[in-house]
């Protein structure tokens, strides 16, 4: 019975997790968009949101903290706090979106997922406009 349990193993030992969640993360906020398992995403989302409201306020204390979660990743925190941060400034909750693909992925039949965040850039926006309106 999982009664209570809150965190998915995903068959890895602690420091594996704790590493996959700092590369997803650090991948997510340098490109603001992946392509990664549904499982993955879901059970990571809840941890890119709490940098996302760490960010909100930047002053060093609150850098600091991002930094060791990311495990001293400092162009990732550089950007989380710079842009990421003010982007979701008044936004209260729900930075990222999950969109899951149709076909699962082809090696093991994973179900795959797109975790971006909700609100884009503004040269990504122009980019996705421009491709289709093509």
């Amino acid at each position: 019975m999982r009664h209570r349990v809150k965190t998915n193993k995903l068959s890895r030992t602690g420091s594996h997790r704790r590493a996959l969640a700092r590369n997803l993360a650090a991948a997510l906020i340098e490109h603001e968009r992946i392509e990664t398992t549904l499982t993955k995403a879901k059970a990571h989302r809840s941890f890119v949101e709490k940098l996302v409201t760490l960010a909100k306020v930047k002053n060093l204390s609150n850098y600091r903290r991002a930094l060791a979660i990311l495990g001293n990743n400092k162009a990732a925190t550089a950007k989380l706090f710079d842009v990421l941060g003010p982007r979701f400034q008044e936004r209260p909750g729900g930075y990222t979106r999950i969109l899951k693909f149709s076909k699962p992925r082809l090696g093991d039949a994973a179900p795959r997922a797109l975790w971006e965040f909700v609100e884009r850039s503004e040269t990504e926006e122009a980019l996705v406009s421009e491709a289709t309106a093509e």
